[in-house]
């Protein structure tokens, strides 16, 4: 296979599943993984897409400029999050102390806990933490870090030191995908090693995945599957995937 060949299936696979990864190509188009190197790194320089830790994902997903016409993350597949979020809001219960990640999912939660009283909020997501301080009868933590360009989203692992003093009840968290194999994952390594943090100070972990992220995988693995303790999702959801989960609830969203 020609190089400009492979390269224009690479981007057609990038286009499809919004993410391609080193290893995975390398076998696909059995060529070495510095071979495949070099080709995302022209494809980078043509800003065709983007490089990551591992692979690559479409230029937009880092946070560059968004035509206005494209949707933001909160906006695909918007019913369906919104239905998991109100969910998993019946898991939560007043005096509890939770932590909510950054993620869109979990951010419908957010909006369904507004008339939740009594509740001590951790999160790393500035909306989240917007929305929830507006009732003066919860507590609302808002971790430190690193503000990620173009978004209301903190990371990083400077606000450890205020996570190893809680001990929560719930860890809500949403990703990129979720898989058997590797757990829950997303693009950012620095978003991964935090949500760890977090689901280590928690005494439950409630995962909320939409039904187009079972079964996808990303690069950096933030909540093995066995440590997953609910699994929240919709009614679209793949059941074969659903039906060979063990040791780990699963809860349908209407």
């Amino acid at each position: 296979m020609f190089a400009s060949h492979r390269r224009d299936q690479i981007l057609e696979l990038l286009q499809r599943d919004k993410q391609v990864l080193v290893k995975d190509l390398a076998h696909r188009f059995n060529v070495s993984e510095g071979t495949l190197r070099i080709d995302l790194r022209i494809l980078e320089d043509e800003n065709l897409l983007e490089r990551t830790h591992g692979g690559a994902v479409p230029v937009r997903a880092q946070g560059a400029v968004r035509d206005a016409r494209d949707p933001s993350r909160s906006e695909v597949n918007y019913e369906e999050k919104r239905a998991i979020g109100r969910k998993a809001a019946n898991l939560v219960a007043s005096g509890q102390c939770i932590i909510l990640d950054a993620s869109s999912t979990v951010l419908e939660l957010t909006k369904a806990l507004t008339d939740h009283n009594y509740l001590t909020i951790v999160t790393n997501g500035l909306e989240a933490a917007m929305i929830l301080n507006q009732n003066p009868r919860n507590n609302v933590i808002l971790i430190g870090g690193v503000l990620r360009v173009g978004s209301k989203t903190v990371e990083g692992v400077l606000g450890k030191d205020i996570l190893a003093g809680i001990h929560a009840d719930l860890f809500f968290t949403s990703a990129e995908g979720i898989s058997p194999q590797e757990g829950m994952t997303d693009f950012s390594l620095y978003e991964a090693e935090l949500k760890k943090l977090m689901a280590a100070n928690a005494h439950r972990t409630v995962a909320l995945a939409d039904y187009t992220k079972l079964g996808r995988r990303s690069i950096a693995t933030s909540v093995l599957f066995r440590d997953i303790h609910t699994l929240i999702t919709d009614k679209k959801a793949d059941k074969e995937f659903i039906r060979h989960i063990k040791g780990t609830e699963v809860l349908i969203a209407d």
